[in-house]
């Protein structure tokens, strides 16, 4: 019997002049979690996309139970026994979950689809793994553990025995992981072999069999879970060590840079109305917003940002309304913005690093005199961005489409936090980064309290939430459904409001 069921020999993979990987290796054994990780652009995404056949290798080789697979689609890859829960859900939210899972594979009677055969099925693997997954409602209405639940499933009616998670608990709440976790284990005992994709060294150290590790495209090699530690990761992945818990500093706070009283805005989503909020932020202090994904984080910073109207109630900047102000007004009156998705809001991937910069400011001096552009200072302030946030490349006249996930997010926050506004929105600011670039944009902010910024801090990581702020706001379909000091906040009781949970968590505290 062979020792692996998956193993990748020498890979290399290029996307045009950019080597995404140029020495990949890895190895799976039947009925193990395998965890790879990496910051970003190191490959690791790129090496199981690769094994899922979404992109063809240019050199090295794939083989899958024994057999050296010389081309591979997704439909071959399932056919050898190979899914894939990516990060970004593969659902159509105005399907029901039972017609999401069979598209593309529907059972027949005759000539329509047997949605009976096709029901019984489903239920066996809800049954047998515990999965708590609503047939007959649409994507639209479920929440997001119950979405990633569905795309488990859709793998496991195809059959697979090797399932690839691309950052599954990148959006759960701690009940949500924990419930995957228990799904993952019941999988692992009945002899699937997993793939976990993670940034979370605590859950890679947990759930993990065996670890390797990719440092700029490069395999750095595999190390069995319980001979390391989250430490010794870090080192192989940056070559360095890297500190995620910040010095905290609880100073005397300001006044109120920020207001927002019984605002009420729209949302195509039900969950995600803002119903009757209010809210302040002082100068010298970060708010932290938890919540669990799509219950009206987006919708209040669009809201205070002018990018979304609102239809009652009011948002008060620096003693100034600006309700339903256009947002270069509002940023006028002292607002700096770290947008939820750099890509659409960010970033403009055409221009170079350093007009992107500079791009906010553009017309104002030092960067343009009279009608003309001051190239010499916008350079000279481009390079020490990319200096102080290490920015990779160093070069800033390429364009941003150049840089990494995690570049690409330095320089969005080396833009708005180098203008020294009253109030800095961060608005899930390490999403989707690595550990290094995580480490620089935490301190960034912590910096910005220092010097008297009022910090709205929006993210989906308790530990973040948790780590850096000095109160925390927890929201739950559009209501806030409490408050708490950060050290009176852990995981457990956070957890519980986002879920609406007030009376079970005052409940709790009454017993106690």
């Amino acid at each position: 019997m062979r020792e692996y069921i998956v193993e990748m020999n020498h890979i290399v993979k290029s996307f045009g002049e950019v080597r995404a990987v140029r020495n990949g290796e890895f190895t799976l054994r039947k009925g193990e979690v395998h965890s790879l990780i990496g910051e970003n652009g190191t490959g690791k995404s790129t090496m199981m996309k690769l094994l899922y056949g979404m992109y063809p290798i240019d050199s090295g080789e794939i083989i899958i139970n024994g057999e050296k697979i010389e081309k591979l689609d997704p439909k071959s890859a399932i056919a050898h026994g190979v899914g894939m829960v990516h990060q970004e859900f593969m659902l159509v939210n105005d399907l029901t979950v039972l017609e999401n899972v069979i598209l593309g594979f529907e059972p027949k009677k005759g000539l329509t689809i047997d949605f009976e055969k096709a029901r019984k099925d489903i239920q066996h693997f809800i049954d047998r793994y515990q999965m708590d997954i609503q047939l007959d409602k649409k994507v639209s209405q479920i929440s997001v553990g119950e979405a990633q639940r569905v795309e488990i499933i859709k793998t496991l009616m195809r059959g697979v025995d090797i399932i690839i998670l691309d950052e599954p608990t990148a959006v759960l709440t701690p009940q949500e992981t924990r419930k995957l976790f228990e799904i993952l284990a019941n999988l692992k005992a009945e002899g699937k072999s997993l793939v976990f994709i993670s940034h979370k060294l605590n859950e890679v150290m947990e759930i993990s069999d065996r670890i390797s590790v990719m440092r700029q495209g490069q395999y750095m090699g595999t190390v069995d879970k319980d001979k390391t530690s989250p430490l010794e990761l870090t080192k192989m992945m940056i070559g360095r060590e890297v500190f995620l818990n910040i010095d905290k500093t609880y100073s005397k706070v300001g006044g109120k840079v920020l207001e927002v009283k019984d605002i009420w805005v729209s949302s195509l989503k039900e969950t995600s109305k803002i119903r009757g909020m209010s809210l302040h932020v002082n100068e010298g202090e970060i708010v932290g917003i938890a919540g669990i994904d799509g219950n009206g984080q987006s919708e209040l910073i669009e809201a205070i940002t002018g990018l979304r109207k609102v239809e009652k109630g009011s948002v008060i900047l620096n003693g100034q309304d600006i309700t339903n102000k256009k947002p270069r007004a509002i940023r006028e009156t002292g607002l700096a913005h770290i947008p939820e998705n750099r890509n659409t809001r960010g970033l403009n991937h055409t221009m170079s690093i350093e007009d992107n910069l500079i791009a906010v400011e553009i017309d104002k001096e030092p960067y343009t005199k009279g009608i003309m552009m001051n190239v010499d200072a916008s350079s000279k302030y481009a390079e020490e961005m990319v200096k102080q946030f290490d920015i990779r490349p160093t070069d800033y006249k390429l364009p941003t489409s150049a840089l990494s996930g995690g570049n690409a997010q330095k320089v969005v926050v080396a833009r708005e936090v180098s203008m020294n506004k009253k109030l800095l929105i961060a608005s899930q600011p390490t999403r989707g980064v690595d550990i290094g670039a995580i480490e620089t944009i935490r301190n960034t902010l912590e910096i910005a309290k220092k010097k008297g910024t009022g910090v709205l801090l929006v993210s989906a990581e308790l530990e973040e939430i948790i780590s850096l702020s000095d109160r925390i706001i927890v929201i739950h379909e559009g209501r806030i459904t409490g408050e708490l000091a950060a050290n009176e906040a852990n995981e457990n009781n956070l957890g519980l409001l986002m879920m609406g949970g007030e009376d079970e968590l005052e409940k709790g505290e009454t017993e106690s």
